[in-house]
């Protein structure tokens, strides 16, 4: 027996079907020239799936059947490639029928496999997020705010991540509810849903809000609310407040709210974070801190290393709440003794040492 190539029939309208979301996504793939045995790499379906749905689409005529005499209501048996199915996943519950969508001018490699819901989950594809977003808006978002909530509940993918983009909360968390869902399904909502409502809701569930794709998009979002925003940060640690407050893709409020929680948190937060933020910013972070005097256990840690980049002695020495003892050991450092403009900046200091400001004077 040749092998079977599915083709779309040309003489059949398709928008008189009644296609469930899955048979419009199949019949999206088929370009005439896909051998059947590739579509399960193509559209990450397992092999019994696309049997039953590719033997509904030549029953209603969407494809052109075998051309071998006899009866052509089931397609021909298919040796699908073992080596390049996904893992297999249950059945999609029944839906209510969609209007057909039209996605033959779609790139085949926008449909990948269902998303893995482990820590390592990575971000969809551009061309993925595509597919997805024109699922949404031509097949879904035309449909009643209560149907969409229903479907959310029980979708699956590629339903399920389309939905992802829907701007009203209730559909949202009616997607976080479902079994389904996961890291990949987050990180789509924080990085598109544009409600504060539904980015609580999102973070209400503390593996979501605990993933860092899922951090990484929500301070990206411009609707994530200040309030959400301290609740999820005030425990991190001062180098990542301080990466997210100067971060030019994050947007200006919640940059300005990364400031004020890094002002607090520096106050109170542990010496060795503090440590940590001064030496791997060269001091830049320095400037934000402007009135914040450091403990003990700080100025102590501080004065027991060795300094020899001009850029961090530059800005210690601009900053005002450096202890005197951390100004008098920068002026026993080898760099500063070779730079007299160094030397010159620390005699400056408020705290620096009398005899010192004396001999600078």
């Amino acid at each position: 027996m040749t092998e079977w190539t599915p083709k779309p029939n040309p003489a059949v309208d398709l928008r008189t079907l009644a296609l469930s979301p899955e048979e419009g996504f199949v019949l999206s793939r088929l370009d005439g020239a896909t051998p059947a045995r590739n579509l399960p790499a193509l559209t990450g379906l397992p092999p019994e799936r696309l049997r039953t749905i590719l033997s509904r689409l030549v029953t209603q005529g969407a494809i052109l059947p075998t051309p071998a005499p006899g009866p052509a209501a089931e397609p021909p048996p298919v040796a699908f490639e073992p080596q390049r199915v996904t893992a297999a996943t249950p059945a999609a519950p029944t839906e209510e029928e969609l209007p057909v969508l039209d996605l033959t001018q779609q790139d085949a490699e926008a449909a990948d496999a269902v998303p893995e819901d482990g820590p390592e989950a990575e971000d969809e594809p551009e061309a993925a997020l595509g597919n997805y977003r024109q699922l949404f808006e031509l097949r879904l978002h035309p449909l009643p705010e209560d149907q969409r909530v229903a479907h959310a509940h029980a979708a699956e993918d590629p339903v399920l991540s389309a939905l992802c983009f829907d701007p009203v909360p209730a559909v949202i968390k009616a997607v976080l509810e479902n079994a389904r869902t996961g890291l990949t399904h987050a990180r789509l909502v924080a990085r598109y849903h544009r409600n504060p409502v539904g980015l609580e809701a999102l973070c209400a569930r503390a593996a979501f809000a605990a993933d860092t794709g899922v951090r990484r998009w929500l301070v990206r979002n411009p609707q994530l609310p200040a309030s959400l925003f301290r609740r999820l940060w005030s425990a991190r640690r001062l180098m990542e407040l301080h990466k997210v407050g100067n971060d030019r893709d994050v947007p200006e409020s919640t940059r300005r709210s990364a400031r004020e929680v890094l002002r607090q948190r520096f106050a109170s937060g542990p010496a060795e974070e503090k440590v940590e933020l001064i030496l791997n910013t060269e001091g830049r972070a320095l400037a934000a801190l402007i009135g914040l005097p450091v403990d003990g256990k700080t100025a102590s840690l501080l004065c027991g290393r060795t300094y020899r980049s001009p850029m961090l002695i530059q800005n210690i020495a601009r900053w005002s709440a450096a202890p005197p003892a951390l100004i008098a050991h920068l002026l026993k450092q080898e760099a500063v003794r070779r730079q007299p403009q160094l030397r010159m900046l620390l005699a400056r200091h408020p705290n620096a040492p009398a005899d010192v400001k004396r001999g600078g004077a």
